[in-house]
């Protein structure tokens, strides 16, 4: 679980704990004054209850990018050897997070594009920027703003792995999606 979805969780915790947080003892005093019956209390405190948790996502207040299940959990594209193009495993993650930005017009995220250490500097530097304007690029072909989407290319410079081999430079070869 990232930081920003145990942050959210904390806090709708929090939020939900100081609402249900009865008044102190000036209630007690009123119930025996009006000399309730302490089982009428009861049934009256049961009907007003609330379920939390229950709701469909877009009332419960949680994020469809915070959901692990969801289609937007997925926040990492991997690319073939010297290549730009997107498999076709990864074209449902791509339009999830396009469908995600035209319905949030105000939510802006960074597409980091990343080579492994094979190239030169420059060339990987360039290859990082084409990866990362590729799924920028058609992000705005399924309707996403392009004012929303920034790209930055990394290169070589922040490997995922940084070991010398096939698997790690294939972990290495990606863009990732941060909002």
């Amino acid at each position: 679980m990232n930081t920003k979805s145990m942050i959210v969780l904390i806090f709708t915790a929090f939020l939900f704990a100081c609402e249900s947080t009865p008044e102190k003892a000036d209630d007690a005093v009123a119930v025996e004054d009006q000399g309730t019956n302490l089982s009428d209390a009861t049934d009256d405190a049961s009907s007003e209850a609330q379920t939390y948790g229950t709701e469909d996502d877009e009332t419960s207040g949680i994020s469809s990018l915070d959901d692990p299940q969801g289609p937007l959990s997925v926040r990492i594209i991997y690319f073939e050897y010297d290549s730009s193009d997107i498999q076709f495993e990864y074209r449902e993650t791509v339009e999830a997070h396009a469908a995600y930005l035209v319905a949030n017009p105000n939510t802006i995220m960074t597409l980091e594009g990343h080579a492994d250490e094979r190239g030169s500097r420059e060339y990987n530097l360039a290859l990082g920027e084409r990866r990362a304007q590729t799924v920028k690029r058609q992000m705005t072909l399924l309707g996403a703003s392009p004012d929303q989407i920034r790209t930055v290319s990394y290169g070589e410079e922040r490997p995922a792995i940084d070991d010398h081999d096939d698997y790690s430079w294939s972990q290495n070869r990606r863009v990732e999606i941060l909002y």
